[in-house]
């Protein structure tokens, strides 16, 4: 048997239906109304939040990109690099592949003037103040990256090779923490040191270890590491 209501002033009555129909209760529409209304609000939420979250990440990642370049070293081994360049955040980070196949790590923190060191056989971290010549290179290779290309063969008849010698201060080691974030991130697990750049490490110093870095401009850096006596 089908039921049908009518409204009274205080209470509902049954009455019976006249057109054979389903009882339908008054007031399923309005909330089959708010649950609609509050699903398609959460749906642009959402979609407010994705597109949010996009327009923020997608500049940083699209303003990273990876050049790579080959080029011999001093013995004629071709030695292999590659250097991750942000030019949102102006960093330069290389990766130098070595004949022995060992990489190290330079970063150009071209914000702050500073370069830091990270050998690949060393306990520590090297830091330098950034010099003009420095700035140079590395802006051949930020002006490289705008360009779009990512590949560079270098060619030892047509080089520029430099030699720089960096002594190491072993008594001014410094606080990671007081570091900006990117060198913290790099060194995090290792000492640092300052060093000093010099004409040479002279006849009663040895060299420990040197860093080749080349650039897109047929420069070649070879970056040499001796210590200074406390």
């Amino acid at each position: 048997m089908v039921r049908c209501w009518k409204h009274s002033e205080n209470h509902l009555e049954e009455a019976q239906c006249t057109d054979g129909g389903p009882a339908v209760s008054p007031h399923f529409p309005h909330k089959a109304f708010w649950v609609s209304l509050s699903a398609s609000l959460l749906l642009v939420i959402i979609a407010l939040g994705l597109t949010g979250h996009l327009g923020v990440s997608q500049p940083h990642a699209q303003s990273l990109q990876i050049v790579r370049i080959t080029a011999p070293d001093q013995t004629g081994v071709l030695i292999n690099q590659s250097a991750v360049v942000d030019q949102q955040n102006d960093l330069v980070t290389f990766s130098v592949t070595s004949s022995a196949n060992q990489t190290s790590t330079v970063l150009f923190d071209i914000k702050h003037g500073l370069i830091c060191y990270k050998p690949v056989d060393q306990d520590s971290c090297f830091l330098q103040n950034m010099e003009t010549s420095d700035y140079e290179n590395v802006h051949s290779l930020l002006s490289e990256s705008t360009h779009k290309q990512s590949q560079f063969q270098l060619y030892g008849n047509e080089t520029q090779r430099q030699t720089e010698f960096l002594g190491v201060l072993a008594a001014s080691q410094v606080d990671v923490s007081t570091l900006e974030e990117p060198l913290q991130a790099l060194c995090q697990d290792r000492t640092v040191h300052w060093t000093r750049r010099a004409e040479g490490p002279g006849k009663q110093r040895l060299v420990y270890f040197c860093i080749d870095i080349c650039f897109p401009s047929n420069i070649c850096v070879s970056v040499c590491f001796y210590y200074l006596p406390e």
